[in-house]
């Protein structure tokens, strides 16, 4: 007999093609930096923000390279799938301290083909083809937080 899934309610609306995008931006900047994923995100259709908790701010060099790299990955046509995991499974694997207080057993990660996993509840595009060309429109860097701003075009 299967057994079935049962997960917390997900009460956002995002953007699919913004929501996937976020994955890509995270993994690119623990890659560059060695940063954890983004401490804070506001993701919304016409233009977006991260913040990253860095050491130091990155160079218009650094900026660059990750909008370039960002989108090297979105024309890669990845597929973006899921699976669900048991929250033991998913300790050490990836961070849990995002999970709320009472989250359900079961958890859902999110694959953006072989670039990027993480947990998440969110709405997905099925394919990166689907997200457009992301574009860095501005950043700063204050007390420790790299922010950055963006949008799909």
């Amino acid at each position: 007999m299967e057994q079935e899934i049962q997960l917390n309610a997900h009460n956002k609306q995002e953007y699919p093609p913004m929501h996937t995008c976020e994955h890509i931006i995270n993994r690119t900047m623990v890659n560059f930096f060695g940063c954890g994923r983004a401490v804070s995100a506001h993701i919304e259709r016409k233009k977006s923000k991260l913040d990253f908790a860095l050491s130091q701010a990155p160079s218009e060099d650094d900026i660059a390279r990750i909008e370039t790299t960002v989108n090297e990955v979105i024309a890669r046509h990845l597929p973006v799938t899921t699976e669900f995991i048991t929250q033991e499974e998913a300790t050490g694997r990836f961070d849990m301290k995002r999970l709320p207080e009472g989250a359900s057993e079961t958890v859902r990660v999110v694959h953006v083909g072989d670039y990027d996993e993480c947990l998440c509840i969110g709405q997905h595009v099925e394919n990166t083809s689907e997200i457009g060309t992301f574009k860095i429109i501005s950043h700063d860097f204050n007390d420790g937080i790299f922010r950055m701003r963006f949008k799909l075009v």
